[in-house]
């Protein structure tokens, strides 16, 4: 089945403030007992969204606004830490669809994008700006075209990066390697039974 070619995200944001915000603390391990990832937005930031007795906290996810935002925007090195697949499943099952930050962790990174979930870097001056803009008015609504690679905020437009064969996969529809894999089974099977190793 052919993947959606992602082009563009449109919607407000939400800002988690903070460098180096590791996986830990995107999905706490406890909550890592699920046999798979649905329901895991809930978990998100779990720690910092609530009190020692469970009670919710005044955190931004928590606010009426973060149930609509597409964009997650954080400091530098976003989902830093361990390997877990979980912290961007969690964000992308809370409803986000896009991670904007300063820059991010190497195998978060690789991980979002197998989700078809678009992580773009900012340089400080404009990250700084953009969250500036999102303080203000929160209601705020941003555009993210990957084809040209730039994000549209109130009037403003700021160049973003995103490693190339990343944009690639994901404004051509190829961001699954597992779904492009099964796709291609017909074609595989026809490879390997040419393969003297594989009809012994």
């Amino acid at each position: 089945m052919p993947l959606e070619k992602i082009t563009k995200i449109v919607g407000s944001a939400i800002i988690i403030p903070g460098d180096d915000i590791d996986t830990d603390r995107i999905i706490p391990a406890r909550f890592m007992k699920c046999v798979t990832f649905d329901g895991l937005g809930e978990f998100l930031f779990y720690d910092v969204r609530h009190n020692e007795t469970g009670e919710p906290t005044d955190h931004p996810l928590n606010r009426p606004e973060a149930k609509e935002a597409k964009f997650l925007i954080s400091g530098n090195n976003f989902g830093c830490g361990s390997s877990r697949e979980h912290a961007p499943q969690a964000i992308y099952r809370f409803g986000f669809r896009a991670v904007i930050a300063g820059g991010f962790a190497e195998i978060f990174f690789g991980n979002a994008t197998t989700l078809g979930m678009p992580c773009i870097s900012l340089s400080r001056s404009d990250l700084v700006d953009l969250q500036k803009t999102i303080h203000a008015e929160p209601s705020t609504k941003l555009e993210l075209d990957l084809a040209s690679k730039t994000l549209a905020v109130a009037g403003k437009s700021y160049a973003v990066q995103i490693r190339e064969s990343a944009r690639d996969a994901l404004i051509n529809g190829r961001w699954d390697a597992i779904g492009e894999l099964l796709d291609a089974l017909p074609k595989v099977r026809e490879t390997a039974s040419r393969l003297p190793y594989m009809n012994v």
